[in-house]
């Protein structure tokens, strides 16, 4: 019984394995290059907000276990932007308020591009996406971003629930 104590917990596994691949996707450099997302922290801080809240948006309607799957992602993600702000030098004091601005941020975010995604509303989605992303720029770069949303919520979407909270979700190139 005391050896449970220094086994690996596996469970934890499959969360790394989905918020890594998240990230992995979000550094994509056609991001930052080709489509002007700010290659800045917030700029980065928005990709994987997008990431996570396609992933949000799959595992939303499931019954099972994918509920805590997706707060252990979460839990994860704020984490790990939690240790970012530390590495950036944010002191002790500084850091709950910016994780606060940041949840609210990403919640804004997730429920808004939800929105315009469910009603497949497109001139909405890129609304949020400008507002949000893009400083309220107009152009290619935010119909791309949309476009790309829209494949990879579908995409994600086929895959099924146990494969994702088994640790595997497979995005769709950028391009």
């Amino acid at each position: 019984m005391i050896f449970n104590l220094f086994r690996k917990n596996t469970a934890i596994e499959p969360v790394y394995a989905v918020y890594n691949a998240i990230v992995a996707q979000s550094r994509q450099p056609q991001f930052y290059a080709d489509w002007q997302v700010p290659d800045t922290v917030t700029g980065r801080f928005d990709m994987i907000s997008l990431h996570m809240a396609l992933l949000f948006r799959r595992l939303r309607s499931e019954a099972g276990g994918e509920k805590s799957f997706s707060q252990a992602v979460f839990d994860l993600f704020f984490k790990d932007m939690d240790r970012s702000l530390r590495e950036m030098g944010v002191g002790d004091l500084g850091v709950p308020k910016r994780i606060q601005k940041m949840g609210n941020v990403f919640f804004g975010l997730l429920a808004a591009l939800s929105e315009a995604m469910d009603r497949n509303d497109r001139a909405a989605l890129e609304s949020v996406l400008a507002r949000n992303i893009f400083a309220d720029a107009q152009g290619p770069q935010v119909r791309a971003m949309a476009e790309y949303l829209l494949r990879q919520d579908a995409a994600i979407a086929k895959q099924p629930a146990e494969t994702i909270t088994g640790g595997i979700i497979e995005f769709e190139s950028v391009q």
